[in-house]
């Protein structure tokens, strides 16, 4: 036997600090509170810095750097880019500092990126988001994805088809794993809370993009990983009659044994709250 909180000390460390607030499925969190004054302030704060960024290049960027050509794809596509932009990518300052040291041509090759993806990486480089943007709904006072139907640009597909992969997958996944690469940690927070938004997925896209975000995240992901994990938790429902669920969980897979103790604590969890004595008892019939 194995005790289920314990069978790996980093496990336990990604999912006591991912199964909270938010991300958690099913847990008892007491919020603080806030007035209304402190979440309009909150909300204007980044409803301004989502203008300022779709709208101005990085800080302490002036556009007059030298240009970097960049082959992406088999079909080798070309985007060019600014190499002061580029460099707030680790990786790319890394790549711009050693290859053209004394380098006339600036070519980078990255034949094994999807050019969707990797024009996305660089809308987020010059304008710090992607298309869709993430709006803030002020009657609301929620966060959206803008309106692709009616904005002049046209629909834009939640998934991307993946060659390799042979099917399709989810945009912010593959995002949120080429920005880890990349080493651009606000674009996998931005990617991670866009994927938040999504619905209507089919189980077989989600599980298929599940199983990308493991094969292509270190195990001390905390945050997509855990995200995929919640996500089946709380539409187990759903997921115990897909034919496409059976299928992957047979082929097996880290991902099926890390699901089965986010299950446990979750369980867990649940029945602690219910012996808490903050915790309302149901009334018994007269």
């Amino acid at each position: 036997m194995f005790s289920r909180r314990t069978h790996n000390e980093s496990f336990s460390k990604v999912y006591n600090t991912s199964f909270d607030k938010h991300s958690r499925a099913g847990k008892a969190t007491t919020k603080q509170k806030r007035s209304f004054r402190d979440r309009g302030a909150a909300a204007k704060k980044l409803d301004l810095q989502s203008k300022k960024a779709d709208h101005s290049p990085p800080v302490g960027s002036t556009l007059t750097s030298a240009i970097v050509t960049i082959c992406v794809g088999p079909e080798q596509r070309l985007f060019a880019a600014h190499e002061d932009i580029l460099s707030h990518s680790p990786f790319f300052a890394a790549i711009c500092r050693g290859q053209f040291l004394e380098s006339a041509t600036k070519r980078v090759n990255l034949p094994e990126e999807l050019p969707e993806i990797f024009s996305s990486v660089l809308e987020y480089l010059y304008k710090g988001d992607y298309y869709p943007r993430l709006l803030h709904n002020k009657r609301r006072n929620t966060w959206e994805l803008e309106d692709t139907e009616n904005n002049g640009r046209g629909g834009v597909e939640s998934t991307v088809l993946h060659p390799r992969a042979g099917q399709e997958l989810l945009k912010d996944t593959m995002l949120y794993c080429t920005a880890d690469r990349y080493g651009l940690e606000e674009l996998k927070r931005l990617a991670l809370r866009k994927q938040g938004l999504q619905s209507g997925i089919q189980c077989s896209t989600i599980l298929a993009s599940a199983r990308y975000a493991y094969a292509n995240t270190p195990d001390t992901d905390s945050k997509l990983r855990a995200h995929y994990l919640a996500l089946i938790i709380r539409s187990r429902s759903t997921f115990k009659r897909s034919g496409t669920m059976q299928m992957e969980m047979e082929a097996g897979g880290k991902m099926f044994f890390d699901l089965f103790v986010a299950i446990c604590n979750h369980m867990d969890d649940m029945a602690q709250a219910s012996k808490s004595p903050f915790t309302k008892s149901p009334r018994t019939p007269h």
